[in-house]
Formats: structure tokens, sequence, C-alpha cells
């Protein structure tokens, strides 16, 4: 493999993070999302969102390159207490140490090089060096590719979940967790 590095995104990024976006979840999530939500998806619009994220936050950014390309990205911060809230509206004694993985994606034609768990382990140590103890994730249940990436990594589902209305079309997304000094292991 040609040389692989995780970095801080720049604003300059936003173009290709939109790009990688709208690219895999238009692959990966053709299945989960209706095709009108899909191709509704406003590249201009996702461009500026990415671009407002990575100037201003509140989450923090991390693209992913292999050589001169940028293969994937995740965005990641603290955690809001409805995100952390158990099933019955309970908060956690530790949510304000808990970070939300909010996007984790890699482009499909980069899958399998890495790329996804290097981003996760650098994202993973500059949350922890910010104070955060456990990191939470909302994956769609029929994402089985994330939910084995996540399992790899010592993230298994907590037991809560929720249902989203995707264009009329309910997507259930369990809640992973887990700790933030990441292990990855093959299954």
């Amino acid at each position: 493999m040609a040389d692989a590095d995780v970095r801080v995104a720049e604003p300059s990024d936003a173009a290709e993070i939109a790009r990688i976006q709208l690219t895999t979840w238009r692959t990966a999530y053709a299945e989960i999302l209706p095709t009108e939500v899909l191709d509704n998806l406003d590249a201009a619009e996702t461009e500026q969102q990415w671009q407002d994220a990575v100037s201003h936050g509140p989450v923090s950014v991390m693209v992913a390159t292999e050589s001169d390309w940028t293969v994937g990205f995740c965005a990641a911060g603290r955690t809001p207490e409805q995100e952390a809230a158990a099933a019955d509206g309970t908060i956690p004694p530790d949510v304000r140490t808990t970070a939300l993985i909010s996007t984790l994606l890699v482009e499909p034609r980069w899958g399998r090089r890495g790329h996804g768990g290097r981003l996760l382990g650098v994202m993973a140590q500059r949350l922890a060096a910010g104070g955060a103890t456990r990191g939470i994730a909302w994956i769609p249940e029929a994402d089985e590719a994330s939910l084995a990436f996540f399992h790899s990594v010592g993230w298994p589902p907590d037991g809560t979940v929720r249902t989203l209305d995707a264009g009329g079309r309910p997507v259930r997304e369990l809640r992973l967790s887990g700790g933030l000094d990441l292990h990855f292991r093959q299954d």
C-alpha cells in the first residue's frame, strides 16, 4: 500500500469530504435509504455543511489519505445528553466524558485497507487527550459492515436503539459503545 495517513481536516478538504459522503451513502446505503433521499442529496449544500464543521466545529474532523488521495473521514465530538441517554431517558454518570463518533466513512473503493481503523484510532486518541473516556456511535442495524467494524474494536451494541424517519422509510439504528483505548481484532 502507498503512504497512508490520518490528519486533521482543513477547510480546503470540505469538497472531498462531501464527495466521499455522497459516494459512500449512494453505494453503501442504497438498500437502507430510499432512492429519492439519496437522489436529493445536494453536493454544494453538503460541502457547505462540512466547510462549516471543519471551520467552526463543534466536532473534530479527521481525514484519511493514501498518497495524494483523500479516502475517508471521521467526525466526532462531545456527546449531547439525549444521544447518551438510556432508553428510559436516564443520563449516564459519564455523559460529560462520552464522545460521539457522528460519522466514520471510507469511500468503498478504498475499503479493507485499514483506513477506517486508522481514522478511529487517531480520533480516539484525540478524544481521550481531551478528557473523553468512552465513545458511542449510532449505526443502522442493516449496515452489517459498520457493525462488524465497530465490533472488531470492542464496541458492541449497548442495548439502546432508535428509529429514524428517512424519507418515509424507518431506519433502525443501534447504539454502540466502547472504550477509547482501541484494540483491533479479527473475528
